[in-house]
């Protein structure tokens, strides 16, 4: 069998994605293929209105839903083994996803973001990528997370049925809000834009830390009746 003939969809369907669920990742809650984040930087040329270049990780990986700490970028087997990660490295800045893997079929780079792994660093096999619980593990310990606090940070977002999920600086904003507040902060500001969602921004805070027992009465606050009503 020669890899090198195989595409970058190949590589991800005959061995990335076997490597996970044998490490216990389940496909249906937990791993997401070919996500895109952001339509491209909007350029402005006089007249002329352009966007840039689209992003997508070939994969995300969460702990529960919206709750990502892993990113794997795919290549080819033309490609050496950690040909992605710099790209990787990239995507997960604006993602604020921890880990960081790249592979083209043969193994892992594996990058350490917390910097809390020495070396950060490391060359891992095809089948001991990390498990779920590996993962988060060093993901509370990284954050600092007692028992208490993790049950907050784990709470469920709302879902309405209607499939709506957060766009990815919502999931930023509302997990660290979470966070924070989780580990006994008590003033937190997000400065968003207009028409960002703050609005749902602040729901899904809310409904969190009520759901999760830490606070049991919440007064929201805004300038407008409309606002409320949403």
């Amino acid at each position: 069998m020669d890899m090198r003939s195989f595409s970058e969809r190949d590589i991800c369907t005959k061995f990335i994605t076997p490597a996970l669920r044998k490490a216990g990742w389940d496909e249906m809650l937990q791993i997401r293929e070919e996500v895109g984040f952001t339509n491209g930087r909007i350029i402005v040329r006089g007249k002329l209105v352009t966007r840039g270049q689209r992003k997508r990780a070939d994969y995300i990986l969460s702990y529960k839903p919206n709750i990502p700490i892993a990113l794997i970028e795919a290549k080819d087997n033309s490609h050496s083994v950690g040909d992605g990660i710099q790209q990787a490295l990239d995507y997960a800045e604006t993602l604020n996803i921890p880990f960081v893997f790249s592979s083209n079929g043969d193994g892992f780079v594996f990058h350490d973001r917390t910097g809390a792994s020495d070396p950060r660093e490391v060359t891992l096999a095809l089948d001991a990528f990390p498990s779920p619980d590996e993962l988060w593990t060093r993901y509370r310990a990284w954050k600092g997370l007692d028992a208490e606090a993790e049950k907050a940070v784990l709470q469920d977002y709302y879902d309405d049925g209607s499939g709506k999920a957060p766009r990815y600086y919502q999931v930023n904003a509302i997990n660290a809000a979470i966070e924070a507040i989780a580990k006994g902060q008590d003033r937190v500001l997000l400065v968003m834009a207009t028409g960002t969602g703050k609005t749902y921004t602040a729901f899904q805070i809310i409904w969190r830390l009520w759901k999760a027992g830490r606070k049991k009465r919440i007064l929201f606050l805004a300038d407008r009746n409309v606002l409320i009503d949403q």
